[in-house]
């Protein structure tokens, strides 16, 4: 693989046709192995040019497609992001691991299958399409991803299907001299909620989730410390108000997720807004909903656009959380005549709030976002570690080993992404 690499950069410089294997946004720890991998596969096994392991920003696809020089292939997604709408047509294949989102999957061969990782269904792939390229290096990292997608392989979590034990086994069975399944799991946990020296926007940019509808957008943010800690940091409101201005969002939720002593995972949420009918929206669907019931317990706020939870039923994850975001956006039209956007600070008692949310109930779409101009993304793995590119210093010493260590160590790029005008 390393012989591979070190043609990438040198394929970028040339003119001629580039396949692209393109991870989600987030490029977790599934994403950007799943993507390193087939990408090396396709090139061992169908000659095709060395593809472009380049990370995102570093490469101008709408170009390259504009040149019709672009071939592209999603792995760990389906759904392309608005930016990226114009590459629909590029796209020739889909390998994703989440419910299809029918409206919005590009028109192409899609290969879909609900398991714990998609780096399960990339080890398929080179297991039965070229076995002999697989060296003890790519090996390491599909086994390493997928034991921490799937929680070490603990059937009590229920995360593993037959299919990720499957090809656990066999990349053991190749390589016995892989890492020992226990050593590699605590190494990347705590990769994984290392989050030292990040600011608290990167914090909540390191793994984020958008819904919207009419214009109006909220934000969930995976936060891996303890809620309590979260809160203290210092200037967190104004870091909160400058995160939501910066990206035109009307409130954010954040989910804060830890292991306690007894290593059980422990999730809390903070809702922040300084909408008052929206927040009193967003709050009243989180502690009524009952398919799941989150089982909130208040916790005291120390601000009065904060609203902090202690979670009971810790198996409600981000992505279970997301349609609830949906329909308290959905309650909230159905209850306020204000024009999407605008903040309304009083004059919206919790009574008339929960009452509409009573009578637009029985009424809402269950699943995500039904806004048509605004698809929702699919959701982001847990295992979200990206922050930039490992390529922009040059080409490394490549082990899996590194890659991982890599992984935990890499800081989040500037956005730029310009703040969308509200209707």
């Amino acid at each position: 693989m390393e012989d591979y690499l070190q043609g990438c950069r040198v394929a970028l410089q040339e003119s001629r046709p580039i396949h692209v294997v393109l991870g989600n946004e987030a490029c977790d720890l599934d994403s950007m192995v799943s993507a390193l991998a087939l990408a090396f596969y396709l090139a061992k096994k169908t000659h095709i040019p060395e593809s472009l392991l380049i990370f995102r920003d570093e490469i101008d696809l709408h170009a390259l497609q504009q040149a019709g020089q672009l071939t592209l292939i999603l792995v760990d997604n389906h759904v392309l992001p608005k930016s990226d709408a114009a590459l629909e047509e590029a796209v020739a294949e889909v390998l994703d691991h989440r419910p299809i989102d029918q409206k919005h999957c590009p028109p192409c061969h899609v290969s879909v299958e609900l398991v714990g990782s998609c780096a399960t269904l990339v080890a398929e792939r080179i297991l039965q399409g070229a076995p002999e390229i697989l060296d003890w290096q790519t090996a390491a990292l599909l086994h390493g991803t997928i034991i921490l997608d799937c929680v070490n392989m603990d059937p009590k979590i229920g995360k593993a299907t037959l299919k990720d034990n499957q090809y656990v086994e066999n990349l053991e069975a190749l390589f016995p001299n892989l890492p020992k399944r226990n050593d590699i799991f605590d190494s990347l946990q705590k990769a994984k909620f290392d989050v030292s020296g990040l600011t608290t926007e990167q914090m909540l940019r390191k793994d984020q989730k958008t819904v919207s509808r009419q214009g109006t957008k909220v934000a969930i943010s995976a936060i891996y410390m303890d809620l309590e800690a979260f809160l203290q940091r210092s200037g967190l409101i104004a870091d909160l108000h400058a995160f939501c201005q910066a990206h035109s969002y009307d409130a954010l939720v954040a989910m804060t997720i830890f292991f306690n002593t007894c290593n059980e995972p422990v999730r809390q949420l903070a809702v922040f807004c300084p909408h008052t009918a929206l927040r009193v929206t967003v709050c009243g669907v989180l502690e009524r909903s009952h398919s799941p019931s989150l089982k909130l317990t208040p916790a005291p706020s120390i601000h009065p656009n904060l609203q902090a939870y202690l979670q009971g039923n810790t198996q409600v994850s981000r992505k279970k959380l997301l349609p609830l975001l949906q329909e308290a956006l959905s309650a909230y039209f159905d209850s306020t005549n204000i024009p999407s956007g605008q903040p309304e600070t009083e004059g919206v008692s919790r009574e008339q709030v929960d009452k509409e949310l009573d009578r637009a109930g029985n009424s809402l779409i269950p699943g995500l976002s039904q806004d048509e101009e605004e698809p929702p993304l699919p959701p982001t793995p847990m295992n979200s570690l990206v922050d930039e590119c490992p390529l922009d210093q040059g080409l490394p010493k490549l082990s899996a080993e590194v890659i991982f260590e890599k992984c935990s160590q890499i800081s989040l790029s500037e956005s730029t992404t310009a703040s969308r005008s509200k209707k």
